[in-house]
């Protein structure tokens, strides 16, 4: 198999400082991946927001103003102005300290559609949280409070291009609650995955059964292995299946019959796709797969050195499509004691 990493994809930022590698390898120092995060003034970040840049000039040309008029009401009203300023601090990174984040469950897709994310917010002792605001991806993050609930589960979206592992990467949760004069942040990694799919392409129609021998689970009446049953007697019949006994007993004609067994199975095969381009066959073997977990025949999957032998239930279907979602790839999810290597 060759070499695909599994995909890591972040929020967005317009700030290249945040985005350049020295950064982001001291973010993964300090806040290194984990199932489940508890937010702390080691994992905080917090900076003032464009208004509140705004307001500490405002305050400090009052100062000034007070200085040069020497008005006491001037200074009384930029000294009230500074006590709210400093305490949004408090306020502000309070409504994230004590916040424990945790991976939920995520939903397996095809490629092309929004994976399903689950992160689970919870909080402990009288504390509230308000305005908190999450995401992957800084076009569609989500709200969440935590006012009466002790836990609440928030589901989050992110797009999908191409098969494999999926891992969104760094997920951001950020609040300017109460006063929006500061912005209290963090970035962390719930080390979340899902299993991409390939899209489903048309692929024409699936292979026909193979009659495969004496070991299948499908009857076919006319064989000459396996008693089946009796039937009434009709000319042509050989004398050789009269059932002599029956007609002893009950004065009545009657044939034996015969069934003999047939094995259909459906092998969907990489080389049915020659001349197309990896991604390509993929598509279209993964649209096979769906169609032929549709009908009551076994199904298996052949793929340059790998072959998963044919059967029919829910979760030979799933395994087929992880297999093909993996395959070429660093994760070895090719496994199971039907699969066998060529």
């Amino acid at each position: 198999m060759g070499a695909k990493s599994t995909r890591r994809d972040s929020v967005t930022t317009s700030n290249a400082f945040w985005r350049s590698n020295g950064f982001q390898k001291w973010l993964s120092r300090r806040l290194p991946p984990s199932n489940t995060v508890n937010l702390n003034q080691k994992n905080i970040f917090i900076l003032p927001t464009r208004q509140g840049v705004y307001f500490a000039l405002l305050i400090f040309f009052m100062v000034l103003a007070g200085v040069n008029y020497q008005n006491s009401l001037i200074y009384g009203l930029a000294f009230l102005l500074s006590s709210l300023f400093m305490v949004s601090i408090l306020h502000t990174f309070r409504n994230l300290s004590g916040l424990t984040l945790s991976a939920g469950k995520s939903d397996m897709v095809f490629a092309g559609e929004d994976a399903e994310f689950e992160v689970i917010l919870s909080r402990n002792g009288r504390r509230t949280y308000e305005a908190i605001v999450l995401g992957w991806d800084a076009d569609s993050m989500a709200n969440a409070d935590l006012l009466e609930k002790r836990e609440v589960t928030v589901k989050l979206f992110v797009k999908t291009k191409t098969r494999g592992v999926l891992n969104p990467g760094r997920l951001m949760v950020q609040t300017v609650y109460p006063v929006g004069l500061f912005r209290a942040w963090s970035w962390v990694d719930l080390d979340a995955r899902t299993l991409v799919f390939p899209r489903p392409v048309d692929g024409g129609a699936v292979p026909a059964a193979e009659s495969m021998g004496d070991e299948g689970d499908m009857p076919q009446k006319q064989g000459v292995e396996d008693f089946h049953g009796l039937r009434e007697f009709e000319p042509g019949d050989s004398p050789r299946h009269i059932s002599w006994k029956t007609y002893a007993r009950t004065d009545e004609l009657q044939v034996k019959e015969f069934s003999g067994f047939v094995d259909r199975r459906i092998w969907l095969d990489w080389d049915y796709f020659a001349g197309m381009d990896r991604e390509s066959r993929l598509s279209r073997l993964c649209f096979w797969v769906l169609q032929a977990s549709k009908t009551s025949d076994e199904y298996g999957l052949r793929l340059p050195g790998f072959e998963r032998s044919p059967a029919n239930s829910a979760a030979h279907r799933l395994q087929l499509l992880k297999d093909l979602a993996v395959f070429e790839s660093e994760t070895g999810l090719m496994s199971g004691t039907e699969a066998k290597t060529r």
